[in-house]
């Protein structure tokens, strides 16, 4: 079977090595994510050249995730590393005072906060475990009632839910990765805690002026604030990246199944790839069954028609990564095959003028019972564009750009082939035999022009 959604793969201790990227690569993988809240510098950029020389020994595109940090707020010490007790209704105070903690305040790092924190603000620490409810705001200090939880410990994440922080999307730390990630030539850099459209400006700026390399931004969708400039955001970025971690936090969580339906099909009316992340086979980790729950929610993202599930921490401190890949790779066939054979109103879903062509080619090959779909491709728009109507059939990207293949790795239903010769003799037949596609009928897109042939 086919797997038309695409698998993103975290890349950790446990899946760092040759061997098994080569093997998560063969059992699925089609994109590795870099996480840089973790490692930096060259740790991070040995990953990279591995996945690199795994990709050409085994002669197919991968593509390579930078994932940034972005601003991630922490409350700051207390005078032991125990945690501390507190009780419901009990004032806590956040000050900019750097003398330990104790039970009734802490330091809070972070002056563009306290500046920005009003009363009745939410602030959840430890994951949402721990709600402060803030009762009053002074310069330098947030006097604050515990509403939930029971303890508090050094150096805990905390998340603002009611509060616009205005923070650059792009830390210290951000820059300095950023810089060095640059030199490696990643496809993609996917940006934490975006709040607007501005965000990815800042950040293809950033990149811009410092390579000709084609870089392209994922924004993570993990504030309430993302959600609400969603369709500005979609429209600046190249891609998405629903992180339903985070925003289960800061959002309430029986709504993130909703947001993450919507952003998916706005996201194909829009043209860009869209990922589905956090805590899919999460069970993996140290098991090696997944949970029937974590079976459907994989299987209800390739149903959504998103193009591509993520792994966390399955693949990057999990017992066995590639085990996971399987995992997810044999629920996706079999999802992807069942939402072909019972299709529901997906070719509905995107009637916008600007997308007439790209949906004439899915019908076109649709009515003829098309084996396959393949596209001579410069720059990746027109497979893109293909792939975000959801034909039901592979679509084969011949790329003269390695880059461009590479950033295809994150589309539905794209196997993309980098290769000069079959890209300048437009062969569609050796590019059907190279994916392994039956002879048949295939649509054939070049250059604008659409043709039915059989091969």
């Amino acid at each position: 079977m086919y797997k038309y959604t695409k698998i993103t793969a975290s890349v950790g201790p446990k899946s760092e090595s040759h061997t098994v990227l080569t093997k998560m690569v063969r059992a699925g993988a089609n994109l590795f994510r870099i996480n840089f809240s973790h490692d930096t510098g060259d740790t991070q950029g040995k990953k990279i050249d591995t996945i690199r020389t795994v990709a050409r020994e085994l002669k197919t595109p991968v593509a390579v995730i930078v994932d940034l940090q972005g601003p991630k707020h922490r409350i700051g010490n207390f005078a032991t590393e125990e945690k501390y007790k507190l009780t419901i209704g009990q004032r806590f105070i956040f000050d900019s005072d750097e003398t330990p903690g104790d039970n009734t305040r802490v330091c809070l790092p972070h002056p563009d906060v306290i500046a920005s924190l009003r009363a009745g603000d939410r602030i959840l620490l430890d994951d949402g475990k721990l709600e402060m409810r803030v009762d009053r705001a002074e310069p330098t200090k947030i006097i604050a009632t515990v509403v939930r939880g029971s303890e508090i410990s050094s150096r805990r994440g905390f998340n603002l839910p009611d509060t616009y922080v205005d923070t650059p999307v792009l830390t210290d730390k951000d820059k300095a990765d950023l810089e060095y990630a640059i030199k490696k030539k990643p496809d993609y850099v996917a940006v934490s805690f975006v709040q607007s459209a501005d965000d990815i400006a800042y950040v293809r700026d950033f990149i811009t002026a410092r390579t000709a390399h084609k870089i392209k931004i994922i924004a993570k969708i993990e504030r309430p604030h993302a959600v609400h400039d969603i369709d500005n955001i979609v429209l600046a970025a190249d891609g998405i990246m629903i992180a339903r971690g985070d925003l289960a936090v800061e959002m309430p969580y029986e709504q993130v199944p909703a947001i993450s339906r919507h952003i998916i099909r706005l996201c194909r009316q829009m043209n860009k790839p869209v990922i589905v992340a956090t805590q899919m086979l999460a069970s993996l980790v140290d098991s090696e069954f997944p949970t029937r729950a974590e079976i459907s929610d994989v299987a209800n993202a390739s149903y959504l028609r998103a193009d591509s599930c993520m792994t966390s921490e399955e693949t990057t401190v999990g017992v066995n990564p590639v085990h996971t890949i399987e995992t997810m790779a044999r629920i996706l066939k079999y999802a992807d095959m069942d939402g072909i054979a019972n299709p529901h109103d997906w070719r509905q879903l995107d009637h916008l003028p600007e997308n007439n062509w790209s949906r004439s080619v899915a019908s076109m090959a649709y009515l003829n019972n098309a084996s396959a779909i393949i596209v001579f491709d410069k720059d990746g728009v027109p497979t893109t564009e293909i792939s975000c109507r959801r034909p039901d059939m592979p679509i084969i990207a011949v790329c003269n750009d390695e880059t461009v293949a590479n950033h295809l790795c994150l589309s539905r239903g794209v196997s993309s082939i980098f290769d000069e010769e079959i890209f300048g003799r437009r062969d569609a037949e050796s590019a059907a035999k190279a994916m392994g596609i039956k002879i048949g009928a295939v649509v054939i897109v070049d250059d604008g022009t659409i043709s039915l042939r059989e091969l």
